[in-house]
């Protein structure tokens, strides 16, 4: 019993940094809205931009955004990884004891099962980000793969590894 306490306590920890570490990173990415036009005024529908390509500062910026998230993910790995492994032999934490019930070796397996989930979920991610930066030394950043055309840059600010502009994503997951 006094195991699983252990596994829960590091279990909650983990959830615990995560849930600081996105709430960080909230903060930290909000902008002010802007305020909203009155109801009265015509909006028009903004014009299509002619440009080819986004220039060495926007993919500077860009790639800065990029490089922040990268760091927030080794860090959210680095922090999983710790969770996963045994602290004195450097192996992954497995559930072996004798005096444990069924029901609690389950509860670790579940644990240690969620754990690697959210690390594979963000080695996912951290591929996206690393295809990014290729395509930014490329030159192919900030064009959609699919139709050519540049993607928002609102789109980049919010989904840096985004490879294609929001209209071809929605119509492609239709």
């Amino acid at each position: 019993m006094a195991k699983t306490k252990k596994n829960s306590g590091i279990a909650e920890k983990t959830l615990k940094l995560l849930r600081e570490k996105s709430k960080k990173r909230r903060t930290v990415s909000r902008k002010p809205k802007p305020m909203a036009r009155p109801k009265a005024v015509k909006q028009e529908a903004p014009k299509p931009s002619m440009k080819m390509r986004y220039s060495k500062e926007e993919l500077a910026y860009f790639k800065s955004i990029i490089l922040e998230k990268k760091k927030e993910i080794l860090e959210e790995l680095e922090t999983l990884r710790d969770t996963m492994m045994d602290a004195t032999t450097g192996e992954y934490a497995t559930e072996n004891s004798t005096y444990s019930t069924h029901m609690e070796q389950g509860t670790d397996a579940m644990e240690r099962e969620k754990t690697f989930l959210f690390a594979s979920r963000e080695g996912k991610f951290l591929n996206y980000l690393e295809d990014a930066l290729v395509r930014i030394e490329k030159g192919d950043y900030g064009r959609c793969t699919t139709c050519g055309k540049l993607i928002e840059k609102e789109r980049l600010e919010a989904v840096p590894h985004a490879s294609q502009c929001l209209q071809c994503k929605l119509h492609t997951h239709k």
